[in-house]
């Protein structure tokens, strides 16, 4: 009881003494602000461990700046003994952005002949092994890199693969 206070006594009941209150409320804001920041480290952490590490090989697939999507491309294959085509989506991946209004201002002729010279040569057999599309992939940017140094091409992506046969 603190000093100074006094309780009445009401008939035959006894005196009731007034203790202060346990401090639970403040050790329960505690608790539950250890509980808050552990999960928040818990979950910082499985973040960091999971994100994707950035790539440091151009073959791995490094983002590019830019890119630059195509038309479809339609090409008959050759060495089948039956006739066979592959309709394929093509985007480029650029070192650099492509300066704003001026997209016609890329060589996109030359870019299409480039990528069309390559398809013509590619074989309908290969091309439904995940191996030959890697491949070709490979031969496209060799060829684009090599014709069209300007457009800094740094990845070819395909959009769509299509191999009739």
């Amino acid at each position: 009881m603190h000093p100074g206070t006094r309780l009445a006594n009401i008939g035959n009941m006894p005196d009731v003494q007034v203790s202060p209150a346990p401090k639970k409320a403040h050790k329960k804001k505690k608790g539950g602000l250890a509980v808050v920041l552990a999960l928040g480290l818990g979950a910082a952490g499985i973040f960091v461990w999971l994100r994707p590490q950035p790539s440091t090989s151009a073959a791995e697939g490094a983002a590019a700046e830019s890119t630059l999507a195509l038309e479809t491309f339609v090409v008959n294959l050759n060495g089948s003994s039956q006739r066979a085509y592959l309709r394929v989506g093509i985007t480029l991946g650029l070192a650099h952005p492509l300066p704003h209004n001026q997209a016609e201002a890329a060589p996109v002729a030359l870019v299409r002949d480039t990528i069309l010279s390559v398809l013509a040569t590619a074989q309908a057999e290969e091309l439904l092994r995940l191996e030959g599309k890697r491949q070709l992939k490979d031969e496209l940017l060799k060829a684009l890199q090599e014709r069209v140094p300007q457009m800094a091409v740094e990845n070819v992506y395909f959009t769509e693969f299509l191999v009739q046969m």
